[in-house]
């Protein structure tokens, strides 16, 4: 039977709405909801694939222990699991006290699952020790939010962007990390062509080439340019005086603060032309409407709480807040770090926006749980936990949903970590993470379209999501696993109160205790139901009881939630980053997003098309940058820091400041053999936030001494499930080599690509074990080509006339047009030698690539322009393509090929 669910995407904040297509119990397929506010039935790449990480390939379906870490784990059923987990909790809490243990959870969470696991730290077993992967990228908001205007709550809405006559893009990279949103600011400028956006950013983005002004200024300079900002304003008097003395206190120390921070002295410190930055004060301050649009690049550096309230003065002194059009709107990073967010979900906060540091908020909710207390002493924040688990501060650890042997700064010191631990405990719905390395015990969860639950997006904006298909294998939903962990554990404590803390039967008891935790507060949610969500749709807070809908825009009537109602501006100065580059190290890492791929790739590494725009992780570096350190295109590199080094490929941008180097965060050691970007990084942290500096790292780029290289193309011919199962006998070669990654690529019938390089070769036994690894065995399809002088060894499997894997060994040039026309289909017979020819260079007769169309969906100019001589209209291409359906992005080019492609018709008939 045939069903269509209405959802949401599990990727970024942005939120966006989409209907999963099932049939016979399976997903088959995802559209946009055009119903809901926060995509109008627009949806990304990422999110138009989702329907492709639904199979159980490569999930965990079973429990899985171990009782020596020498054994690999066992299978086991549920109560032998939990029985287990709650022995060493309590034995462990027994002998060292409730801080020996700590839960480490994520955005990607329900909020259910959030405010059950926020219950079992604080109120069962008397500990703060809770923290989430949040901590990672939205803490330094949150702080920043709260120090100016009193909480944690995004005044601002997406409707606010078409509103706006200036809109400044800091620290964000929207059209990659929030191309929703971005498709948003296109529509924008696109209305209103006298628009300005500014957008301020080391690094020429995606998003800083639809600018009117990008200020690629110095990293860590935001302070100054901010303040430069605000003196500018000040001193061509286009700041409101009565909007600052009516609804703000702490100015006059900032003005004085400020007076030292001339567009002069701005421009030397940040690296900026001194009339870029009055440009761009006077854009802000003359607006009718600005609004301003952050995420981590203001968010993770040592100093990120002062970046937010540096930026969210300039709307305070000039009254842009509160009104259509206008305020500063952080972008949240993961969909759901809001909601953990509102339900207490960091180690610093209760539910409901209650701080762990005021014993009011305390006992309010120790009287809400009916527990005696909720513990005072405040618990160990993301970084700091694994570093008590190092020390054994802290004995065992239990981490829902995220990847902490990839995503947290100083991998070394992590691993270090989970090594030490006495116990570790992972609940995640992938069985191959990198965390899964360490984990003593592995708890299967439920995932995207199996949970019951809310989410919470970037503009406060809550929907309610109803699974589509039954949980694979044994997997169960997390607030399940920790309300039966809670319960056997609370019987080992001897915790009479157990059964009253978890009476829960199903996820809307958890969402209705939620609620009525929220009443009076800021977010008030009193008047939410699951039925009304699911009858009037997703709605924003507060939405307290007897409301018929939420709140747009917050601060409209310019009371703001601090004791005296007023915003408050914070005395913030120029600081540099954590580490300065010098001699040693002279060059800045910059970390960030790709447009195809989320976190550590646990979910979008299984499908190919998504690594048709990326395939591999490149370092970046300004042309001139990589002449002086005597690299080309193409080079492998050893990129090296205090913590430790990776080697990778380099390539040019001249989006990129010299002296400057930009690396993606998402690849680890599923995917090559170190742990990425975060192997360099610092665990170097704001004072106020404890987010740490993810985003720069001091580091020196060295060309790396590998001059015997290897490439393996291997085509599956049997879908993306095939494909995974070589991907996991791929990973068993990465710790062979001194550089080597991993990963997929194509269309229909996936490709596994597996590159190395070496110090030497290997020796032609080797090669042929690895041959036959990949089924390049021996065979009468096999097309050979060896040249032991020049150590060069290639094969190439081509069956019935079609090319299927290739092995490249000495020489690997091919490589760049192989994978083009494996991925397509496209490569003649006649031809296949090529692939194996003693310089692989591209053969003249092939023709060129055709281009990417339709980006989310994955269609080339050929495949249309093909459909469309076979008589395919704009409806037949979307339904058969789904082409034009997702983002939307690509309509222009679809209509224009499409009447080219009718005036070449005309033109043929009168011929």
């Amino acid at each position: 039977m045939n069903q269509q669910i209405k959802s949401t995407c599990c990727y970024c904040g942005v939120g966006c709405g989409l209907l999963i297509e099932t049939e016979d119990g399976q997903i088959v397929g995802v559209r946009g909801d055009p119903d809901h506010p926060a995509n109008l039935g627009r949806l990304c790449s990422k999110g138009a694939t989702l329907h492709l990480t639904a199979k159980p390939d490569n999930r965990l379906l079973h429990p899985q222990l171990r009782l020596d870490r020498n054994l690999p784990r066992q299978r086991v059923g549920w109560d032998t699991a939990l029985d287990h987990a709650a022995d060493r909790f309590a034995q462990i809490i027994r002998t060292h006290g409730p801080d020996s243990v700590a839960f480490y959870v994520s955005g990607q969470l329900l909020t259910e699952d959030y405010y059950v696991f926020n219950k079992l730290a604080k109120g069962l077993i008397g500990t703060n020790n809770i923290d989430t992967n949040s901590r990672l990228c939205m803490s330094s908001a949150v702080a920043g939010y709260k120090q100016t205007l009193g909480a944690d709550a995004p005044p601002c809405c997406y409707e606010d962007i078409p509103l706006a006559n200036c809109l400044l893009i800091a620290g964000a990279n929207p059209a990659i990390a929030h191309p929703i949103v971005f498709r948003r600011i296109e529509d924008a400028r696109a209305a209103n062509p006298e628009l300005r956006i500014i957008v301020i950013d080391p690094r020429r983005s995606e998003t800083a080439a639809l600018a009117d002004l990008h200020l690629a200024l110095r990293p860590g300079t935001d302070i100054a340019l901010y303040n430069g900002l605000l003196n500018v304003l000040l001193g061509e008097q286009l700041v409101d005086r009565d909007y600052i003395a009516r609804h703000t206190e702490g100015f006059d120390e900032l003005e004085a603060i400020v007076a030292a921070y001339p567009p002069a002295a701005v421009a030397g410190i940040c690296g900026l032309a001194e009339t870029d930055i009055i440009k761009a004060a006077r854009w802000f301050g003359t607006a009718g409407a600005a609004l301003s649009l952050y995420c981590q690049g203001l968010n993770q550096s040592s100093h990120g709480t002062h970046n937010n309230a540096a930026l969210i003065h300039l709307h305070l002194a000039t009254g842009q807040i509160g009104r259509p059009g206008a305020g500063p709107f952080s972008l949240t990073g993961q969909p759901n770090a809001m909601g953990g967010r509102e339900v207490g979900g960091l180690a610093n906060l209760l539910s409901a926006h209650r701080d762990l540091a005021n014993p009011k908020h305390r006992d309010e909710v120790a009287q809400l749980w009916g527990v005696p207390s909720v513990p005072a002493a405040p618990g160990r924040t993301a970084v700091e936990l694994f570093a008590a688990l190092k020390r054994g501060g802290v004995k065992a650890v239990w981490i829902a949903c995220t990847n902490p042997a990839q995503s947290l700064p100083d991998q070394a010191e992590v691993r270090a970590a989970l090594q030490a631990a006495d116990f570790v405990v992972l609940q995640e719905a992938y069985a191959s993470t990198d965390t899964a390395t360490y984990a003593d015990l592995m708890l299967p969860a439920t995932t995207w379209g199996e949970k019951e639950g809310t989410v919470t997006n970037s503009e406060r904006c809550i929907t309610h999501l109803t699974p589509a298909v039954a949980p694979p294998g044994e997997a169960r939903h997390d607030w399940q696993i920790a309300v039966d962990f809670a319960r056997r554990l609370g019987t080992r404590l001897e915790q009479a109160l157990t059964t009253k803390l978890f009476p829960y039967a199903d996820a809307e008891a958890i969402f209705i205790e939620h609620r009525e935790s929220t009443r009076g507060r800021d977010l008030d949610i009193t008047g939410l139901s699951y039925a009304l969500l699911d009858t009037a749709g997703p709605q924003q807070w507060p939405f307290p009881e007897g409301s018929s809908q939420g709140r747009q825009r917050l601060y409209e009537d310019g009371v703001f939630a601090t004791p005296s109602g007023r915003a408050r501006f914070v005395q913030v100065e120029h600081q540099p980053t954590a580490e300065s580059t010098g001699d040693k190290r002279p060059i800045s890492l910059l970390s960030g997003r790709l447009r195809d791929q989320w976190h550590g790739m646990s979910r979008t590494g299984n499908v190919a098309r998504l690594f048709n725009l990326d395939d591999e992780p490149l370092l970046s570096m300004h042309p001139d940058d990589l002449r002086q350190h005597g690299l080309i295109a193409g080079d492998l590199a050893e990129v090296d820091s205090a913590r430790g080094d990776i080697v990778v490929r380099v390539k040019p941008d001249v989006g990129l400041a010299r002296g400057c180097a930009w690396l993606p965060m998402h690849w680890g050691s599923q995917f090559m053999n170190s742990a990425g970007v975060n192997t360099l990084t610092t665990s170097a942290r704001d004072p106020y936030s404890q987010q740490p500096e993810l985003k720069h790292a001091a580091v020196a780029v060295n060309k790396a001494d590998l001059p015997w290289q290897l490439v393996i193309l291997r085509k599956t011919g049997l879908g993306e499930l095939s494909a995974l199962t070589l991907l996991a006998k791929a990973r068993t070669l990465l710790g062979e080599f001194a550089f080597a990654s991993v990963g997929l690529y194509g269309r229909a019938e996936p490709l596994v690509i597996f590159r190395a390089a070496h110090p030497q070769a290997l020796p032609e036994s080797r090669l042929q074990e690895i041959d036959t690894l990949f089924g390049l065995g021996d065979n009468a399809a096999v097309i050979v080509y060896a040249d032991p002088r020049r150590q060069i060894s290639k094969r190439a499997l081509a069956p019935d006339g079609k090319l299927t894997g290739v092995r490249l060994a000495g020489e690997t040039q091919a490589e760049v047009w192989l994978k083009e026309v494996m991925a397509d289909d496209t490569l003649d017979a006649e031809l296949i030698r090529w692939a194996v020819a003693p310089i692989g260079q591209r053969p003249g007769k092939l023709p060129p690539r055709s281009h990417v169309v339709c980006k989310c969906a994955d269609v080339t100019a050929a495949q249309i322009t093909g459909d469309l001589a076979a008589g395919a209209t704009l409806a037949v291409l979307q339904k058969q393509r789904k082409c034009g359906t997702f983002c939307g992005s690509c309509l222009p080019e679809l209509r224009q090929m499409i009447s080219g492609q009718a005036l070449r018709a005309s033109n043929a008939a009168v011929l």
